[in-house]
């Protein structure tokens, strides 16, 4: 592990003083170093879980595929009115003068160059999500707004965003792209920034340790060292696990499709758990490395070999068509952002709730551990600095990766309306696209090693998270408690999709779901604390 993002290399300019260290209360057996109450609870949680969830799997699947439904329907008006709280939250630090303050002090440089620095975040952030939705989600909009079915997590649905294009293909296009982009631009992005921020603040500045508690101080005072600070870090576990299991889901069942498509191989049980046991493997051996020997090296890799891709489709596909998808494309975002982002009074609620409430869920599931994995590589940034490059740069990136990759399969569906990619499983439809290019024995494996390695980087990144915040902030744990969690990611990801049988997306939804929902109400409140911690920092001429 690296002593340049350990915020105890540092002092922090003025850090808070305590009666009370997490450290005190760690204990030492076999090796570990273990944050008792966290430690403990977590983990015997997420093992009683996998052991019922094995032993009684018929009603567990019936649960599964019950819950996701419900929590979706019920709370899709808190999940788009927070999502839309954090954007506007995060506009407002990036254009205010609490944009001046600088993580880690007056004094402090950046410990990455920014292309080492948007490597890690951007394959953290959604790098499995972006190769399975990348041509999926367009194609479903797409046909959605022209009135048909738009196939979402294995189930038909019948909606239109926005009210549908009535049979103008271009019309369609445009809408579709709109409707992706929504969901992989500014919103989600904003979530992570405000935990990024929030944790990287708290510590840098303040001198507090990196885990999820420390960002509430402003709040809760001396308590986050007791219970209440307990409570925070245990869901912020479970939410980063359940959401890390329902990435590597995704990215599990489209490698299987692939390898399946160019190989022959079986799709099955048998050879979802051998996939996962591999790659789970290949983490660990990444975890063992540390963040600049393991993650931060396939980061860079993995963004070398999307970025070839990407040019790839973008010359030997309809160039002109590309470009034009990404700017009417984006622009159609842009126009419609509103009436997207509107939580009340809206007619498609099968795009509401089936799509949306379901990412924004996906998203703050994921929230602790992409930003807290944000967080300890981005010292030295300014506030405006930081909100910029995490939210503008990677929203730009997402629509120009949509446009390509989408905008290719749509442009082939309105050639040939029986072109193979329209009518494909979820999990091929990359591979359908990519299959009348030039090359595209070699693209379509490109594109597996793409999903396996984005697997294995958010398995070891999530790992290194999980162990931190359970660990009470320590940057240094055993590296025998990275493997703990990294092994019990893996098998979270196996399990569930095991007992889903044909809905088993669905089932790691439905956990998804489950834990982005309380997690959600603690990143409010984290928004309140956050916002009084830079405003003492600005009366304190801490800029």
């Amino acid at each position: 592990m690296t002593d340049a993002v350990d915020p105890a290399a540092e002092a922090a300019p003025h850090p808070i003083e305590t009666d009370y260290e997490i450290g005190d209360q760690n204990i030492t057996p076999f090796g570990l170093d273990i944050h008792n109450p966290v430690f403990l609870i977590s983990g015997l949680s997420i093992v009683v879980f996998v052991f019922l969830t094995l032993a009684f799997q018929d009603q567990a699947s019936e649960f599964f595929n019950w819950l996701r439904p419900f929590l979706t329907s019920t709370f899709d008006w808190f999940f788009l009115s927070a999502a839309n709280v954090f954007v506007v939250l995060s506009i407002v630090l990036m254009i205010s003068p609490l944009g001046k303050i600088r993580l880690g002090g007056a004094e402090a440089t950046p410990d990455y160059s920014y292309m080492g620095w948007f490597a890690m975040l951007f394959a953290a952030g959604m790098g499995i999500g972006l190769m399975f939705f990348g041509v999926s989600e367009p194609m479903s909009h797409y046909a959605s707004s022209l009135g048909g079915t738009a196939v979402e997590g294995g189930a038909r649905t019948d909606w239109a965003p926005l009210g549908g294009a009535q049979g103008d293909l271009e019309a369609a296009r445009n809408l579709g792209m709109a409707a992706t982009i929504f969901h992989w631009a500014l919103h989600p992005w904003a979530i992570y920034a405000v935990v990024a921020l929030s944790l990287a603040f708290f510590t840098f500045n303040r001198g507090l340790p990196l885990t999820l508690r420390s960002a509430f101080y402003p709040l809760l005072g001396e308590r986050i060292w007791g219970w209440p600070g307990h409570v925070i870090d245990i869901v912020a576990v479970f939410a980063t696990l359940f959401g890390l299991a329902t990435s590597l889901g995704f990215g599990t069942e489209q490698a299987l499709a692939g390898l399946n498509y160019l190989f022959g191989w079986g799709t099955g049980n048998v050879a979802k758990v051998i996939l996962i046991g591999l790659i789970t493997a290949l983490a660990l051996v990444s975890v063992m490395r540390g963040l600049d020997g393991g993650v931060k090296v396939l980061s860079e890799i993995n963004i070398a070999l999307a970025g070839l891709l990407l040019l790839f489709v973008l010359i030997a596909g309809p160039t002109g068509t590309i470009f034009s998808t990404i700017i009417q494309g984006g622009t159609a975002y842009v126009v419609d952002l509103v009436p997207l982002s509107n939580p009340f009074g809206r007619e498609d609620t099968n795009f509401t709730q089936g799509w949306t409430s379901f990412y924004w869920a996906w998203w703050i599931s994921w929230s602790p551990f992409v930003g807290m994995f944000i967080a300890r590589v981005s010292r030295g940034r300014t506030v405006r600095e930081f909100m910029f490059c995490v939210i503008v740069i990677p929203t730009l990136v997402c629509v120009v990766w949509m446009g390509v990759f989408g905008g290719t399969a749509i442009s082939q569906v309105m050639a040939d309306a029986a072109a193979p990619v329209k009518d494909a499983a979820l999990e091929l439809k990359l591979f359908e696209m990519l299959k009348p290019l030039p090359f595209s024995g070699i693209t379509s494996f490109l594109g597996i090693v793409l999903v396996l390695v984005f697997f294995v980087t958010s398995s070891d990144s999530g790992s290194l998270v999980i162990d931190t915040i359970t660990a009470g902030g320590k940057t240094d744990a055993p590296v025998s408690q990275r493997v703990f969690w990294c092994t019990f990611e893996g098998v979270v990801a196996a399990t569930l999709l095991l007992v889903g049988g044909a809905g088993a997306l669905g089932a790691l939804q439905a956990m998804s779901v489950s834990t982005g929902l309380p997690f959600a109400i603690v990143l409010l409140a984290m928004c309140v604390s956050l916002v009084m911690g830079l405003m003492e920092s600005r009366r304190e001429g801490q800029m």
